[in-house]
């Protein structure tokens, strides 16, 4: 039997509300009316300028990102199993800055690391991005799906609307959110998005929500060398707190992208025909994850990637399932957002160019990840890849405490998800 890694996540129930304030004056900007022409004018300018230009710039703005919002969310979650996508975040959050304007505008910029870049390149980067991602082989499933839900009886701004309908494919509904059965309808599209792994996001809609802004990726697939179910063994996994628990810890041996420093090793296993792989960096035993995430930052990282190198290796990964659930609001004022989330200053004129001001309310993340060794039976296969061979050492990785893990799409370089696991459950 293969080893299977499979997860859903929904990120970014971000829920918008109003703040009547008495005698406001209508904020009004120059915008354009989003045309076919205005689109197919944009495209020309991008292709003269190199489409994979662009797109590398949001790549290294939402690998940056990931960094930073997942060293503040360890910071106030520590020892704590943690699984996010920032992918999924910065999909709903480039969304929601197409209505931004003003300061807000300008902070989510800073935050999202989008400075240097205007609006319709980040929209067109990640059209293309989100078409590359659906490219994947047909041994890998990853699911995209983003939805705006707007309060019936409640005008939002057309652009605003047809630009996340065209540059995310957005699905846009207008629903009645004082309907008690509003939420479970809303549930209903993530656990379809989720295959079920996530039922439900939203308990209720306050009375001041008036937009729902949902961002929903599945993925499912198959290693590319599978591990034996006659090789899993109960050992003990080393916890934060200095105890021992029994965990079930799956081997292989095989050839594989490998590297290490004097403060951990880490190893790339690859999903189907290696275009996704995932990444373990386990700390030295004297250095720890705390020590480690002192040097994990989005520069080292891309260091990192180009030292690989193909080693036989003996390793030992725990069996884990994780379901996990944070908002974010204080992660993101952290990281310089707070003007989003202030009732009197935030400024959301795109998406509706009349009073009562919006200002988003909650944004939260929730994820879901299991890897295990039930699934479909994987039919052999032989790669040749290229590569620099030191097959004459063998290395030994025995994944017994707590290790950092993400996600990458090899091709674009873009981190689908990351994580930590400090007390595996299965």
């Amino acid at each position: 039997m293969s080893a299977k890694m499979s997860l859903g996540t929904i990120a970014l129930i971000l829920i918008l509300g109003v703040y009547h304030l008495p005698g406001a004056a209508m904020k009004l900007r120059n915008r354009e009316i989003y045309t076919d022409n205005h689109t197919n004018q944009m495209e020309d300018k991008l292709a003269q300028t190199g489409y994979m230009d662009i797109s590398m710039k949001l790549v290294s703005a939402n690998n940056q990102f990931a960094f930073q919002l997942f060293s503040e969310i360890h910071k106030s979650q520590s020892n704590k199993n943690i699984f996010i996508s920032p992918s999924s975040i910065a999909i709903a959050l480039s969304m929601t800055y197409n209505g931004a304007g003003g300061k807000t505008q300008e902070a989510m910029a800073k935050t999202l690391n989008f400075q240097g870049m205007s609006l319709e390149e980040v929209n067109h980067a990640n059209r293309q991005l989100g078409n590359l991602l659906n490219s994947l082989n047909s041994e890998i499933e990853l699911d995209i799906g983003n939805s705006i839900w707007t309060k019936k009886g409640t005008s939002f701004d057309q652009n605003f609307l047809q630009r996340n309908q065209y540059f995310y494919q957005s699905k846009v509904s207008e629903i009645d959110f004082n309907n008690p059965q509003t939420p479970d309808i809303i549930n209903n599209w993530v656990k379809d998005c989720t295959e079920g792994k996530i039922a439900q996001i939203i308990d209720k809609l306050e009375p001041d929500a008036v937009m729902v802004l949902l961002n929903a990726i599945y993925f499912k697939a198959n290693w590319e060398q599978e591990f034996s179910e006659n090789s899993t063994k109960e050992l003990p996994f080393n916890l934060p707190n200095g105890r021992q628990k029994q965990h079930p810890i799956m081997f292989q041996s095989s050839e594989n992208l490998y590297y290490e420093d004097e403060d951990f090793q880490a190893i790339s296993l690859p999903y189907g025909e290696g275009r996704v792989s995932m990444y373990i960096f386990l700390p030295r035993e004297q250095v720890g994850l705390e020590k480690f995430y002192q040097s994990l930052n989005d520069k080292n990282w891309e260091d990192w990637m180009v030292m690989f190198d193909y080693h036989k290796v003996n390793l030992g990964l725990p069996k884990f399932k994780t379901e996990y659930e944070v908002t974010l609001n204080n992660v993101l004022k952290s990281l310089g957002m707070e003007i989003a989330f202030d009732k009197r200053s935030a400024d959301f004129s795109g998406m509706r160019l009349t009073p009562p001001e919006l200002y988003i309310d909650e944004v939260k993340h929730k994820t879901f990840v299991e890897v295990n060794e039930t699934g479909t039976e994987a039919a052999a296969t032989t790669s040749v890849r290229m590569g620099t061979r030191s097959a004459e050492i063998v290395v030994n990785m025995l994944v017994d405490r707590p290790f950092f893990f993400a996600i990458r799409d090899n091709d674009s370089g873009t981190i689908l998800f990351m994580g930590e696991i400090t007390n595996p459950e299965t």
